[in-house]
């Protein structure tokens, strides 16, 4: 080989790869939960996993903690375009479609395998309101049951009058309404301020958000609850989604469904750890006293007829596939 053909074959070569990396595609994935979340953290999997299918065509880089769009944000951004990709609960949109809120019905699925379960029932459902929302569910990955947090002992809605309550989503802020507390937005980013501030005094959610968040910096109790589990979806907006091909399609599509088993493994796995964390660093674990179950599973049955009144038929079709299987 002479001189000048060595230089033109590796003039050529440097020129289809440079070409091979202006076609890849950018995506920025916002995500509301702090780096090491475990669900931030399988989303890194997954945008590892997703250059590696697809060749380095989609380059995702993932922007935890509500650091590109703040979690209330992000479904918003996604829709619109701002972003391709992102990370938000599902039952955080309820208020705008109330199929959404399929995974906050109380004391209906309080195990994994349960979640699976009505999950298995209602994504068909659940999917269809979101691609007329212009968006497409790739994985879907649960929380641990969740639980209520106070900075004092309670055995009943006695102890809870007036303290005021961060809610997430509309369920939350029921829960909160029915047992005499004042309900408050806040971002689970947010989080650590608002009880710092005095802004929130106790919250429902998993030992992942307290740990997370380090709340026994300011609160003393956790109450194992188990009212239900709810899911982070991972969405992509369903034009940039119609404009792949169907091989790339299919190649994020496979990174999404291992992503999502092993996330859904993982939260498992961390459900009691995170309780001996909580326990470790001075909170009192304990189950909720029989007065104050009971309390919650009245509020619980009122609120699962108020969402079925609010989903229609698909809300029934849900909760009726569940319990007959």
């Amino acid at each position: 080989m002479t001189k000048m053909t060595l230089k033109t074959t590796v003039a050529g070569a440097a020129l289809v790869l440079a070409a091979g990396v202006a076609q890849a595609e950018k995506w920025d994935m916002p995500m509301a939960y702090a780096a090491s979340n475990y669900h931030s953290e399988m989303g890194v999997v997954f945008a590892d996993k997703v250059r590696d299918y697809t060749g380095g065509e989609i380059d995702i880089t993932v922007h935890p903690g509500g650091s590109l769009f703040k979690g209330g944000e992000i479904k918003r951004a996604v829709q619109t375009g701002q972003a391709p990709i992102g990370e938000r609960f599902m039952s955080a949109h309820a208020n705008e479609e109330p199929l959404l809120g399929w995974d906050n019905l109380p004391f209906l699925a309080t195990t994994y395998a349960e979640n699976d379960k009505l999950w298995s029932v209602a994504k068909d459902k659940v999917n269809a309101a979101l691609a007329d929302q212009n968006l497409v569910t790739l994985y879907t990955c649960p929380w641990p049951g969740q639980g209520f947090y106070f900075n004092k002992e309670v055995t009943s809605s006695e102890d809870t009058q007036g303290v005021k309550f961060r809610s997430y989503n509309t369920a939350t802020a029921t829960f909160a309404e029915e047992l005499g507390m004042i309900p408050v937005q806040v971002e689970a980013a947010e989080l650590s301020q608002a009880l710092a501030t005095g802004v929130a005094e106790a919250f429902i959610s998993s030992g992942s958000t307290g740990y997370d968040r380090k709340v026994w910096e300011q609160l003393s109790h956790y109450y194992k609850v188990n009212a239900w589990l709810p899911r982070n979806y991972v969405m992509v907006n369903k034009q940039v989604w119609d404009g792949l091909s169907a091989e790339t399609q299919g190649a994020i599509q496979k990174a999404a469904d291992e992503t999502g088993t092993a996330c859904a493994a993982k939260s498992e796995e961390l459900a009691n750890w995170y309780f001996e964390q909580l326990e470790a660093n001075g909170m009192t674990v304990a189950d909720a006293g029989p007065e104050f179950l009971a309390e919650l599973q009245a509020i619980g049955a009122k609120m699962t007829d108020d969402w079925l009144a609010s989903a229609g038929e698909d809300g029934q079709a849900i909760v009726d596939a569940f319990k007959a299987n």
